[in-house]
């Protein structure tokens, strides 16, 4: 077993955040967690999760009850520091730094020398040489003092406890040294190989998985906007074109959201711009689709004015409850715009409330039973299990705007 740093800091405690740190603590690590929200800090202190997920809770109230985890909002000294801080957009698609920056600004001040920082936010090339260039030009003296790496997370929400042990990782360091100290920390709990390669090559290499399978999603979408245009089943069409032994084509959707899938080829497209022209197109084909689901609606309204229409989901992928960069939660968000006074139905069964954008507005958080009772229109928008199991006869006389071909048989 690789030996254990004397103490870890995780910065964040989101969804890569907070698994991080309890799988970390479940192996013995004594970790700090920090965080900005207080809602985060309170719920680790009470070993409890301020989100879904999976498998995670177990272990959080196991390793904060054992005095391995605690969270607070304040940077402290450690050994080593893994930044799991949000990467938004700004101007032209370019990352937002700022909370990578307001992370390595807090850390800043605790450094004697001999730390390793690990920058897990997913990133465009060169962000950890940002990071590592932010802390030198505020501490000089630590030139070649403090290791710096990349370690890109490659897990699926709902399976994280599982895939955080068993994935295989990318490292990348700023150099040999760095890449294999980070190497020894991640061994600590993960099972699967680590490859090792410079800081550039791996915040590229996690770009480049997902704008792979953000190409092939929009392929799926294009090829649902061809086959509603040409009358045909789009279902049926990828189920029969995916027997051929060499051809598997993906499902469409009503777009497609997280914070990988939706942001990561955008970091690609940003940084060679004259170049990335699949990765373009591919982004903006799911990027539209939203846009035609809400069409379809419309045109749904033109056969039926005044049908009161019930939206099912708002997560952006089935069985979980994170809402980021969710193409049924901006759905929702444009028809509620759309309908004015009429109120919208809205079943999410993975939160207890409306998002902050939704609230206070003609959109009614709702159980499935209510909502189906008084909806004329359904807008199956995120196939959760509840939905899956619903059986297609409680949907007798309604339209129906099936976006993930959960119920084939009313196509």
């Amino acid at each position: 077993m690789a030996n254990l740093p004397s103490s870890v800091c995780v910065v964040g405690l989101g969804y890569i955040g907070l698994p991080t740190a309890a799988i970390l603590a479940q192996n013995g690590v004594n970790v700090v967690g920090v965080d900005v929200n207080p809602r985060h800090v309170d719920a680790v202190n009470a070993g409890q999760l301020p989100f879904v997920e999976e498998g995670l809770g177990e272990v959080v109230a196991e390793v904060v009850a054992a005095g391995r985890l605690k969270a607070q909002p304040e940077t402290p000294a450690s050994e080593v520091y893994i930044v799991a801080v949000p990467t938004p957009f700004r101007e032209e698609y370019k990352v937002d730094t700022k909370y990578i920056d307001a992370a390595t600004d807090a850390i800043i001040p605790q450094l004697q020398g001999g730390e390793l920082l690990v920058l897990e936010s997913t990133s465009p090339p060169g962000t950890t040489e940002h990071m590592r260039d932010r802390v030198l030009a505020a501490r000089p003296e630590l030139e070649g003092k403090v290791d710096f790496a990349h370690a890109p997370e490659r897990v699926l929400p709902g399976r994280m406890m599982e895939e955080l042990v068993t994935n295989d990782r990318i490292i990348g360091g700023i150099g040999t040294a760095a890449a294999e100290r980070t190497r020894d920390l991640y061994a600590v709990f993960c099972k699967g190989e680590l490859f090792l390669t410079d800081a550039r090559t791996a915040e590229l290499s996690k770009l480049a998985e997902n704008s792979y399978r953000d190409v092939n999603i929009a392929f799926a979408n294009e090829l649902s906007l061809i086959c509603d245009q040409l009358g045909v089943n789009v279902w049926e069409l990828i189920e029969l074109s995916n027997k051929h032994p060499r051809v598997n084509i993906l499902q469409p959707g009503p777009g497609v959201g997280g914070h990988c899938i939706a942001v990561d080829p955008w970091f690609i497209v940003s940084s060679a711009p004259t170049l990335s022209r699949l990765i373009r197109t591919a982004r903006e084909v799911n990027d539209g689709k939203p846009a035609w689901v809400i069409d379809q609606v419309h045109l749904a309204l033109t056969r039926n004015p005044g049908a009161r229409i019930t939206a099912l989901g708002l997560a952006f992928k089935p069985d979980i409850d994170d809402l980021r960069e969710s193409p049924a939660l901006n759905i929702v968000d444009q028809l509620a715009t759309e309908l004015g006074d009429t109120p919208l139905l809205v079943v999410e069964p993975n939160v207890p409330e409306l998002p902050a954008r939704l609230a206070g507005r003609n959109i009614e958080l709702r159980d499935l039973d209510s909502a189906l009772a008084e909806a004329d229109l359904v807008v199956l928008l995120v196939d959760h299990k509840e939905f899956k199991a619903l059986p297609v006869e409680r949907l007798a006389g309604k339209q129906v705007i099936d976006t993930r071909g959960t119920w084939r048989e009313l196509a």
